[in-house]
């Protein structure tokens, strides 16, 4: 019996589950070990994960140490996320967060020092800017799509813009 000239196309993975996961380094990265596996506002839980593990790296690296784990993540990450969207199947999965742990690294690395009120408020701010995506965090998240390296950047940049709208607003409350 021969193979058919077109297979059918295995069905995207909609909600992944830990042995997904587990299948690949790529994938523990990208699902934010286990963050993006939250049934409920995975991008929450990916960014909670963040601030959590940001809080760790800060009792052991400085501030220069830290920025160099930010920029090999984000490269880290491209790959990662590029590998896990396509072996999902899907353009943009809500359970890929490490494009949120880099973006909310990156808001926490240029905030602090900050008591955790400013936490609190740099965390919700970080949050609206990505969830409700306005226009540049908007115009950005349309920019690339496929499963290409073009779509593994697109999944970070929207988030990267997001960081830079919460820093904005951020450096405008501190000078006021």
């Amino acid at each position: 019996m021969t193979e058919p000239l077109n297979p059918p196309l295995r069905p995207p993975i909609a909600r992944p589950s830990p042995g997904f996961m587990l299948s690949h380094p790529a994938h523990a990265i990208a699902l934010g070990f286990g963050s993006g596996l939250s049934p409920v506002a995975p991008g929450t839980a990916g960014t909670l994960w963040a601030w959590a593990a940001y809080l760790l790296m800060q009792r052991w690296l400085d501030a220069a140490a830290i920025g160099i784990v930010i920029a090999a993540s984000l490269a880290i990450g491209w790959w990662a996320c590029t590998v896990t969207a396509r072996n999902m199947r899907v353009l943009d999965p809500g359970s890929i967060v490490w494009d949120e742990v880099i973006a909310f690294w990156l808001v926490l690395w240029l905030v602090m020092p900050a008591g955790p009120g400013a936490q609190l408020a740099a965390f919700l701010l970080f949050r609206l800017f990505d969830a409700a995506k306005p226009g540049p965090v908007a115009w950005a998240d349309g920019l690339f799509h496929g499963f290409g390296w073009r779509g593994g950047f697109g999944i970070i940049l929207d988030d990267l813009v997001a960081a830079f709208c919460t820093l904005l607003v951020i450096a405008a409350w501190r000078s006021w």
